[in-house]
């Protein structure tokens, strides 16, 4: 695990730490709203708990991280799953309304380029990926492939996605003006693999058959290659909850999951890779 990896955790340790015990809360039930890309997650923890406590009810909410962190701020939500920290502006906002958010690092996610498997390009430079969404690099001839316009695809910049994309790769440099942004993993994917001179980008969890990884400075993305540190564009994936919760709780329950044994094979069958292995 690298040293990012491990920077996150202490934080979110220490958050804890520092935070206190989040007070009992309405039992029977768990609202969750934010990311798109720890919303399966969230979907097959809920699955999960459900088999043992038929009577809690969870709705789960995929509106982004950002309005997640809306949602935990204006008290609407339990759980704000979010694919990015916290920004020191939202943790802000959220003390000022008596909301002390705590960062649960519940999966490490990579982003994987995807390209139309028909493209025959296979392998980019962080540089070129850079260029493309820049609006430097136009056409796919420029790196390596047929003569033809590139169709660029992003999230739309409420997305995590977005967000760690934007700071990752392009170092908060401005998206190409033609862009194309869609709102979720899978719209993005399905983009792609519809229009065979795209390129976007989405977590490795919904990577499949559809749509083709490229390597990236030299690797692709896979779950090796992340947890090693070895892949590029690499992240936590959290879910945020005010202060920590009460010991036993359903949210506390919920929220430590991805500790357990079946949390684990959860993560790590929806392709992502689990915290502790």
């Amino acid at each position: 695990m690298n040293k990012k990896i491990y920077k996150f955790l202490a934080l979110t340790a220490a958050a804890a730490i520092g935070l206190g015990l989040q007070p009992a809360m309405a039992q029977n039930k768990i609202v969750i709203d934010g990311s798109t890309t720890v919303g399966p997650i969230s979907k097959a923890f809920a699955d999960y708990y459900a088999e043992n406590h038929p009577d809690v009810n969870i709705t789960i909410s995929e509106s982004g991280s950002g309005n997640g962190v809306k949602s935990l701020m204006n008290k609407a939500c339990d759980i704000a799953n979010m694919s990015r920290f916290m920004k020191p502006a939202e943790f802000k906002s959220c003390v000022e309304k008596g909301i002390m958010p705590v960062a649960h690092v519940v999966a490490f996610d990579g982003l994987a380029v995807i390209v139309n498997p028909q493209n025959k390009v296979s392998a980019l430079t962080l540089d070129q990926i850079a260029g493309i969404y820049t609006g430097k690099i136009t056409n796919w001839k420029e790196v390596g492939g047929d003569d033809a316009q590139i169709i660029i695809v992003s999230r739309d910049t409420n997305s995590g996605t977005y967000e760690t994309f934007n700071e990752l790769v392009l170092h908060k440099k401005d998206v190409a003006k033609n862009a194309e942004y869609v709102g979720s993993n899978g719209h993005a994917r399905t983009r792609v693999n519809s229009t065979k001179y795209a390129i976007g980008y989405v977590g490795l969890g919904f990577v499949d058959d559809t749509v083709k990884p490229l390597s990236v400075n030299g690797i692709l993305p896979t779950a090796k290659s992340i947890s090693s540190g070895k892949y590029a564009i690499a992240r936590p994936l959290y879910m945020f909850t005010d202060a920590y919760p009460k010991m036993g709780s359903d949210i506390y329950n919920f929220v430590t999951l991805h500790l357990s044994n079946e949390g684990r094979e959860i993560i790590k069958d929806l392709g992502y890779i689990p915290v502790c292995e």
